[in-house]
């Protein structure tokens, strides 16, 4: 698999204070086996869909414990670069650019209306191994409360081209590389508790959505929207038992017209 072009997301990853009942929980709900923790990079230990790595799993370094929660990764041929432009455009760069053995080179940042990303200069380590399938990498969303915020820096730091929903209701964009959709942006409402920052909110496929919100529920997590039926799929909105949010989404099911869409 190449290395993603600049702007797609390419990994995704998470910080869980109980590692075990992480990968005990996402084992069950999304199917996922766990290589083994690599102790020389803080026993980041690398989740795989039939023998595919599709996301990370890592224990909190000594005073960054707190709130779960998943971080993904946008690919950069230069993250050096890409940071200087994140702070250009009103960003904050959270993590320095800093290499990761020969894997490559990973920066995390916060756009300006609050939601932290990472960016991934993939090395050795190209990012998913496979998207798109039950148990991967599906789509993402940036859900935020100021939404002019995240649409005037993500086009200014990634060559990003934005289309509008044609919905009088929803405020919603998408973000295109060349003629690909890669990842979306949504207006958080009333319905998200004012405590609840913007953030990214990562979709995994799974086979059957019903089911996979059965076992996650049996299992400690929490439902926060859905099932719903779309024409991208059938998916829910869940928070794990260590708190952080994700969403599931069978894209085999779908209901409806795709939505138009209007140049930006």
């Amino acid at each position: 698999m190449a290395v993603q072009p600049e702007g797609t997301p390419c990994w995704a990853d998470a910080m869980f204070g109980d590692v075990e009942g992480a990968k005990s929980f996402y084992g069950d709900v999304l199917g996922w086996t766990f290589g083994e923790a690599s102790s020389e990079y803080g026993n980041y230990t690398q989740a795989y869909v039939d023998g595919k790595a599709v996301a990370a799993v890592v224990p909190p370094m000594p005073g960054q414990e707190g709130q779960s929660q998943w971080c993904l990764y946008l690919a950069s041929p230069d993250a050096a670069a890409t940071a200087a432009k994140i702070r250009e455009n009103g960003g904050e760069v959270l993590m320095e650019p800093m290499q990761v053995g020969e894997f490559g080179t990973m920066c995390l940042a916060r756009e300006p209306s609050g939601a932290v990303f990472g960016v991934w200069q993939g090395g050795t380590h190209e990012g998913f191994e496979v998207s798109g399938v039950p148990g991967a990498y599906a789509w993402a969303e940036v859900f935020t409360r100021e939404p002019a915020k995240a649409d005037g820096f993500f086009p200014a730091v990634f060559p990003y081209s934005a289309k509008s929903m044609d919905d009088a209701g929803v405020d919603y964009r998408v973000y295109n590389v060349g003629e690909d959709t890669v990842i979306g942006r949504m207006q958080m409402g009333d319905e998200f508790p004012p405590e609840v920052p913007s953030y990214v909110n990562v979709y995994f496929g799974v086979d059957n959505c019903d089911d996979a919100v059965a076992k996650a529920t049996k299992l400690g997590g929490i439902l926060r929207f859905g099932p719903m039926d779309s024409p991208f799929g059938r998916f829910a909105a869940l928070s794990d038992p260590q708190g952080a949010s994700f969403s599931v989404i069978d894209m085999s099911t779908t209901e409806g017209e795709m939505p138009a869409m209007t140049d930006i």
